[in-house]
């Protein structure tokens, strides 16, 4: 039975929490806001924030308040040797959304005692933090690991390993900064074989070796990653066959696909399919104007794909994406080294013109 002196230490516990998670959320919030410059991620904290103070409103709100006693607070004079010192803006927000997760378990835990009805409201928002936290770091890791990667290049395996290997090693030589393997055509062993090929071309180079739609193939020729579509494993399916340290990239087709990835912890997505492709054939092309919703909100790496071209590239990059994939444009060329030099060219033009804007 709660007495009046464990309710009060109840509410007295409630409302420090209160704040503390809300203080966090807000400190997060700013950070995806004015530091990713990622509408998405701002938009799902906010909205966090927001549920977080519509729940706890079923609290009696005089009796947080009538708990609160800050002079008579012990933990005002207990510190920790860092808690003064931060390293960057990163480490600020991270600090504040583990303060924030343990914040919520509190508020959860010690609610049972005195409004037990409002506890598996924040276990569901409790969980949607761990969510958003994984997406806020996936998302400042992957643009540090995939900042200078600016294109992607798509291959099939050939028609040999003797047609497969001049084109992967020409591509690699050229600097192409992602290469994935994709080939619906071949068996499970000459597409194993094929990625053996490219994994000891790429090895040690500056191009990245993406399988595509096949965690377990990857994880067995050593790739670096997986690239899968909307019908293919999901991010935590591949992750589970590749481990933590591998890329995941996903296709997505609507910003609602690619609002997901994000929640999702893919490290990348392909947005597209931009133009007309001989690649791969698509009822629908949403097109520039996906790509303009993806710059405008979301800040993990995003690949434009989908018929890109020499001659189209500039109409992608003026939208504010500096990162593309192609396949024909490169791999039919007369010279690939001078397809993928000029593409990236224009690519890294634009970053730099993006980054030096105020």
């Amino acid at each position: 039975m709660t007495t009046n002196l464990d309710a009060n230490a109840a509410f007295r516990i409630l409302d420090a929490n209160t704040n503390r998670s809300l203080e966090g959320l807000r400190v997060v919030e700013d950070f995806a806001r004015f530091a990713l410059n990622d509408q998405h991620l701002a938009t799902q904290y906010k909205e966090l924030r927001h549920k977080l103070v519509s729940v706890l409103a079923q609290v009696p709100q005089l009796a947080l308040t009538a708990a609160r006693h800050t002079p008579g607070d012990v933990g005002t004079q207990i510190s920790a040797p860092d808690e003064y010192t931060r390293d960057n803006t990163f480490s600020v927000a991270i600090a504040s959304q583990k303060r924030t997760e343990q914040a919520f378990r509190c508020i959860e835990e010690y609610a049972k005692t005195v409004v037990p009805d409002v506890s598996p409201s924040l276990e569901q928002l409790r969980y949607r933090a761990y969510t958003l936290g994984k997406a806020l770091v996936t998302t400042f890791s992957s643009r540090s690991c995939l900042r200078d990667k600016h294109l992607y290049v798509l291959i099939d395996g050939g028609s040999s390993l003797t047609d497969f290997e001049p084109l992967a090693r020409q591509l690699t030589d050229a600097r192409a900064d992602l290469i994935q393997l994709r080939d619906k055509r071949l068996c499970d062993r000459e597409l194993a074989a094929r990625g053996r090929v490219l994994r000891d071309i790429t090895r040690g180079s500056n191009t990245l070796f993406i399988m595509n739609d096949r965690p377990d193939i990857a994880a067995i020729v050593g790739a670096d990653g997986v690239h899968v579509g909307q019908d293919e494993l999901s991010v935590a399916d591949a992750r589970a066959v590749l481990g933590p340290n591998r890329l995941v990239g996903v296709s997505t087709h609507s910003i609602e696909q690619a609002r997901q990835a994000v929640l999702d912890g893919a490290d990348y997505i392909g947005c597209g399919p931009t133009f007309p492709s001989r690649t791969k054939e698509f009822d629908e092309f949403p097109g520039l104007a996906l790509l303009q919703a993806v710059a405008e909100e979301i800040s993990l790496p995003a690949f434009a794909i989908g018929g890109i071209t020499l001659e189209n590239v500039q109409q992608v990059l003026d939208i504010g994406i500096q990162q593309i994939a192609v396949s024909n444009c490169v791999t039919s060329a007369t010279d690939p080294c001078a397809a993928i030099s000029q593409l990236k060219r224009a690519c890294e033009s634009a970053a730099v013109m993006i980054s030096a804007k105020p």
